[in-house]
């Protein structure tokens, strides 16, 4: 991903009671998931040429996607906007199998760049409902990825959006009841939902394996870490990322004494570092590390040039690229074929 222009070190270096430093919370950043669907996107662009459609942002940042319009990639609503034939990319965030449907209908060369992670959960709403359980699905109403996961047993299928609201939904049969999340909720709240949930329907059952993704999990593990030793805390993520407005939410319940969403560098504002030492900076899970990098510069203008990694796991998983991009024109396997970028 390319720099950002703008002005550099415009945040001022103010005097503090102590030391300045940032707390640089790993991991951060890309996901493997994330990686792969954006890959996708150049791939397609490189190996069909301009135009490409995607149907929703590829994934949720704003830098992300206005990177990839400039190479040529056409974002769309719905697959009904893209021309009969054409190449469409389905987002990370997956898709119902209704719109699998709609593009077959028009004729397009369909990609599919679900994280391999949101097609788990797709698969365990299928079985479910096969097999007559009613799905409480947790997430939040509209989200890309709670609509395609929905959207695979509608009619076995009700959404709980909050704690609160597992006290009031209503079930047919509170023996054959299943939980199952969007993998870019709060933990903590999304195990509070299951316990409250439970109390009710002491038979609920969970899913074969967590459903929050590992990439969401450990982000919000190192932000509770940095939070508690920060006087501010800046999340870099776009306000459309559930997996960052949680951090938000997270470094505030751990103990950061304030916190912040940014998408650039420049929306920083100084009053945020009026006596503050410590920064925790992070970034969502759909956030290029350019875009970090930019920040950590223009805190080191401010005076906190001072940086400590807060490691609290290492990542290394890595998915292969849908099978329609794996080789490269001349049918061999592209040297890109399992993502190939580099995280945090």
């Amino acid at each position: 991903m390319p720099r950002i222009p703008g002005v550099r070190n415009r945040l001022k270096d103010t005097p503090v009671n102590g030391q300045k430093k940032v707390l640089l919370a790993a991991p951060r950043g890309y996901c493997a998931g994330v990686d792969r669907a954006v890959v996708a996107v150049e791939k397609a662009l490189e190996r069909y040429g301009a135009p490409v459609y995607v149907r929703k942002q590829i994934v949720h940042n704003v830098h992300v996607v206005s990177t990839l319009e400039k190479l040529g990639a056409i974002f769309v609503e719905e697959v009904d906007e893209v021309p009969p034939g054409s190449h469409v990319v389905f987002s990370a965030h997956g898709v119902s199998p209704a719109v699998v449907q709609g593009a077959a209908d028009r004729n397009l060369f369909a990609i599919d760049a679900t994280c391999p992670l949101v097609t788990k959960v797709h698969r365990e709403a299928v079985r479910f409902a096969r097999d007559d359980f009613e799905i409480l699905l947790i997430g939040h109403a509209g989200h890309e990825e709670v609509e395609g996961t929905a959207g695979e047993a509608p009619e076995h299928t009700t959404l709980v959006g909050s704690p609160d609201e597992a006290d009031t939904i209503v079930v047919r049969d509170p023996d054959r009841v299943v939980w199952l999340s969007q993998t870019t909720l709060s933990v903590d709240e999304t195990m509070e939902t299951v316990r409250r949930l439970r109390a009710r329907f002491p038979n609920l059952q969970d899913p074969p394996s967590d459903d929050i993704c590992y990439a969401t999990q450990n982000r919000q593990v190192a932000i509770k870490k940095v939070a508690k030793d920060s006087d501010l805390v800046i999340v870099v993520g776009s306000a459309n990322s559930s997996n960052s407005v949680r951090l938000v939410e997270v470094a505030l319940e751990y103990g950061a004494k304030a916190a912040y969403r940014v998408d650039y560098a420049h929306e920083v504002k100084q009053e945020w570092l009026d006596g503050v030492n410590t920064v925790g900076v992070t970034s969502g899970a759909s956030v290029p590390e350019v875009l970090v990098q930019e920040l950590l510069d223009d805190l080191a203008g401010a005076g906190y040039g001072e940086i400590e990694t807060v490691q609290t796991a290492e990542e290394d998983l890595i998915f292969s690229l849908p099978k329609e991009l794996r080789n490269n024109s001349a049918g061999k396997t592209d040297d890109r074929a399992l993502g190939g970028r580099n995280r945090t």
